[in-house]
């Protein structure tokens, strides 16, 4: 099969378009039959090796990236399932994470794919699992958002945030999105009561005060974040900074476990858990209208560099996908 490889830590370049084998797949898994990858930041991330102080983990590697074929959102068909899979047959259409996505064919385990959403093209189902999931899980899970709740999402218009957004809208409560000048329109079109264009204007600045903010870019201080939230109000500081090779977003993370040890305020961190039932309420929602994804663009498989440098240099407006 065809699969974007890398035999090393770098930027775009490192990655190949090269033939290997198909992934072998255990008891509890399935190979997948990949239409559609989603890119992530964190995609850019590990091809990269940032930070350098996760190396060690189990899904990086010292030296070179332990699994060599980039891409975890997947969306396509069942090939084959493991002996012990009982959700999914040949032939369903699915989308979830899996191991290595950037390919012709992809192993996941059982319980981190769905039946794909029915109204979705495979490219735009791609573009759900990480983001959704973790913009539901923060959104629902952390910040118990509810109706007549003051929510605000800072990088409103980035994969998680144009989630987070219409996930936060679908539980009732009144959402206030924050992104750059051209991203206006589509952030009043996934249904924002508010928008707050930063070049323009600075939240933390304003009277308002929110029960619960996400922030994903990392573009305020803690201390005026702090400033905008209700005395009880949740911050969940998402925002990846890479810029940091060394240890990426960790610093900023203790500073405020510090800074939140004082007051009632409080911080939400947490690591998204991939699992088949986040995927299905994200169906849910995608199939009664209530989320949908926001495709900012799509690249063949032989152009995966290409996508990897467009989402890693922060252009993308929502997500973007690599068709196969």
């Amino acid at each position: 099969m065809q699969a974007i490889v890398q035999d090393r830590y770098g930027s775009a370049e490192v990655l190949e378009l090269k033939e290997i084998d198909r992934p072998a797949i255990g008891e509890h898994d399935v190979l997948v039959a990949v239409r559609a990858a989603g890119v992530n930041p964190a995609d850019w991330a590990l091809m990269n090796g940032f930070p350098y102080i996760a190396r060690p983990a189990p899904v990086y590697g010292l030296r070179r990236p332990r699994n060599p074929v980039r891409g975890t959102d997947v969306a396509g068909h069942v090939e084959a399932v493991g002996s012990g899979v009982t959700q999914f047959v040949a032939g369903d259409e699915v989308f979830g994470s899996s191991i290595g996505s950037y390919a012709e064919f992809a192993a996941a385990p059982e319980d981190t794919l769905a039946i794909k959403p029915a109204n979705l093209t495979f490219d735009e189902a791609a573009a759900v699992p990480m983001a959704g999931t973790v913009a539901l899980q923060a959104v629902r899970d952390h910040g118990k958002v509810g109706p007549g709740h003051q929510v605000l999402i800072n990088g409103a218009a980035g994969g998680i945030g144009t989630f987070a957004v219409q996930i936060a809208k679908a539980l009732g409560a009144e959402v206030t999105a924050v992104g750059s000048t051209r991203s206006v329109a589509l952030l009043r079109s996934i249904g924002a009561d508010r928008v707050i264009d930063y070049t323009s204007e600075d939240f933390t600045q304003g009277g308002t005060k929110y029960d619960f903010i996400l922030d994903n870019v990392s573009n305020r201080s803690l201390t005026e974040l702090r400033r905008a939230l209700k005395p009880s109000g949740m911050l969940i500081p998402n925002g990846g900074n890479f810029g940091n090779r060394w240890f990426s977003s960790a610093g900023r993370l203790v500073r405020a476990a510090v800074l939140f040890r004082f007051g009632d305020q409080r911080l939400g961190r947490f690591l998204v858990s991939m699992n088949h039932d986040d995927l299905v309420v994200l169906k849910e929602l995608i199939e009664t209208g209530k989320v949908r994804p926001v495709l900012d663009r799509t690249y063949p498989l032989r152009d995966a560099a290409e996508a990897m440098a467009h989402v890693g240099h922060g252009h993308a407006r929502g997500k973007v996908a690599i068709s196969v």
